[in-house]
């Protein structure tokens, strides 16, 4: 009984977590698919949540930082959780196999494509909705972001990249 207990709350949990992996993904995708105009002419309304997002795209990379940390600490939790499952009912090696398989086509189908077409497809009114909870993230991971803010501008800094490329994506 004990067993099944931990297995059922390793799936609600894992399922939650998608569920975090689709917001932080369509968030990604609706925020940087915006025209510039758009974000600045909802930051002259009385909408506070166009004031939020404008203030979140007006430092991009640091936005760019906060979801991807965020995606990628929900996506590694997944992975984990299913790891731990799949293996007290598995030897070693199927567990591994069928971990990778799983996990790919849970977080693949779940926490990036589907909620990836989503935010394309609801840029404007899903950017607006998801302003706020991802300032909360920013300030609640605050701290990790900003040294994974310093380090990527640090590296990108010395790595000879082309900077117009990421223009489109970032502003």
């Amino acid at each position: 009984m004990e067993r099944l207990t931990v297995a059922l709350a390793g799936i609600v949990t894992v399922l939650l977590l998608l569920f975090c992996s689709a917001f932080f993904s369509s968030s990604e995708t609706a925020v940087f698919s915006l025209s510039r105009e758009w974000v600045d002419r909802q930051a002259t309304t009385d909408d506070r949540r166009a004031h939020v997002l404008k203030e979140l795209l007006d430092d991009s990379h640091r936005l760019l930082v906060t979801l991807l940390v965020g995606n990628n600490i929900v996506n590694i939790a997944i992975s984990s959780i299913v790891t731990v499952l799949v293996a007290s009912y598995l030897p070693p090696g199927p567990a591994i196999v069928v971990t990778t398989l799983v996990t790919s086509v849970l977080v693949l189908i779940f926490g990036e494509i589907v909620p990836k077409a989503f935010g394309l497809a609801n840029a404007e009114r899903w950017s607006l909705t998801i302003a706020s909870p991802v300032r909360f993230v920013e300030r609640a991971l605050s701290p990790v972001i900003t040294l994974f803010d310093w380090i990527t501008r640090r590296m990108n800094a010395l790595i000879p990249v082309e900077t117009d490329i990421e223009k489109p994506y970032t502003d």
